[in-house]
C-alpha cells in the first residue's frame, strides 16, 4: 500500500499533507523531495506531517522543504494543519493547539455553517530579534535597517525569527526586484549560517504592503505566513508601517498584527483543501 496524502494550500503556498495517525513515514526527507516535484510528483512547496500532539498540544506538525531539508514552521502550512485536523476529527477543539519545532502555537478557527474551517487566526508568538538566535552573524542587539553587501550593491535588511529565520528588505517596487537572482544569493549569504527566508516588501500605505518571497529550501513561493509576520514586525521597527497591516502576497491576502500588550504577532488567513490521493510504492 502506498502513502495516503492530501494536497492543501494557504494562498497558493502548497504542501502535501500526510497523517501519521494511521500510517508511518520512514524517510520524510526523501518523501518530501519526491512529492514536491511538480513534474514527476504531486507538486508542492514541501511535505507536512500531522501526528499526535502530547505535551498540551492537540496535534503535532513536522515540516520539510521541497529539497528535503527540515523547517521549523510555516504560517500558511499550520493553518492547513488546523483545517485537516478539525475536519477529519483528529482534534475538534477550538482554539486548537499545534506543536511545531518552533514551539506550541494556538489557533482560533472560523467555522462555517457546513462545519468547515474557512479561516484561521494564529498566535505566532513573540518575534525574535536577537541576532544570535535568528541566527545572523552580526553583533549588536538587533539587525534593523542594517546594510549588507549583495553582489555589487548594498542592501538594507531587517532580520526577524518567527520560529524560522527571515530577512526583510523594503523597496520602492517589488516588480523591479530580480528575485530569482537575489533570492538564492541572500538565502545562502555568509551572514546567515542556517540560510534564511528572503522577503522584499513595498509599502503602499502604513497599513498595507505588497511582498514577494524567496523561501529557504524551496525558492519562489506564492505566499509565506511567517514571512508576512516578519514583514509586519520589520515595517513597524523601521517606522514604515503600523502594528496592524494587510499584506498582499502573490497568492492572496493575509492580515497581521504585532500586538503591543502581549508582544505576540497574530496572523489571519484562509486554508484550502485541493485533493486527496495515494502515492504508488
Amino acid at each position: 500500500m502506498g502513502v495516503k496524502f492530501t494536497k492543501m494550500h494557504g494562498l497558493g503556498n502548497d504542501y502535501v499533507y500526510v497523517s501519521l495517525f494511521e500510517q508511518n513515514v520512514d524517510d520524510p526527507a526523501k518523501l518530501a523531495r519526491r512529492v514536491s516535484d511538480r513534474h514527476r510528483g504531486v507538486g508542492g512547496d514541501g511535505l507536512i506531517l500531522i501526528g499526535p500532539g502530547g505535551g498540551g498540544a492537540h496535534v503535532r506538525m513536522e515540516m520539510f522543504n521541497a529539497d528535503g531539508s527540515p523547517a521549523e514552521m510555516c504560517g500558511n502550512g499550520i493553518r492547513c494543519v488546523a483545517k485537516f485536523a478539525y475536519e477529519r476529527g483528529l482534534a475538534r477543539e477550538n482554539p486548537l493547539r499545534v506543536r511545531t519545532d518552533a514551539g506550541l502555537l494556538t489557533l482560533d478557527l472560523t467555522i462555517d455553517e457546513d462545519d468547515r474551517v474557512c479561516e484561521v487566526r494564529v498566535d505566532m508568538g513573540a518575534p525574535v530579534l536577537d541576532p544570535k538566535r535568528i541566527p545572523v552573524a552580526l553583533g549588536g542587539e538587533r539587525v534593523v535597517g542594517t546594510t549588507i553587501p549583495l553582489l555589487d550593491k548594498l542592501l538594507e535588511v531587517t532580520c526577524v525569527s518567527m520560529g524560522n529565520p527571515h530577512a526583510v528588505s523594503f523597496c520602492d517596487s517589488i516588480l523591479r526586484v530580480p528575485l530569482s537572482d537575489w533570492g538564492p544569493k541572500l538565502e545562502r549569504h555568509p551572514l546567515f549560517p542556517q540560510r534564511i527566508n528572503v522577503h522584499f516588501a513595498q509599502v503602499v500605505r502604513p497599513d498595507f504592503v505588497k511582498m514577494i518571497t524567496w523561501e529557504r529550501g524551496t525558492g519562489k513561493t506564492q505566499a509565506c505566513g511567517t514571512g508576512a509576520c516578519a514583514v509586519c514586525v520589520a515595517g513597524f521597527l523601521t517606522h514604515r508601517t503600523e502594528r496592524a497591516i494587510t499584506a498582499q502576497l502573490p497568492g492572496g491576502i493575509l492580515k497581521l498584527e504585532w500586538d503591543e500588550a502581549s508582544d505576540h504577532v497574530f496572523m489571519t488567513g484562509p486554508a484550502t483543501e485541493v485533493f486527496v490521493g495515494e502515492l504508488s510504492e
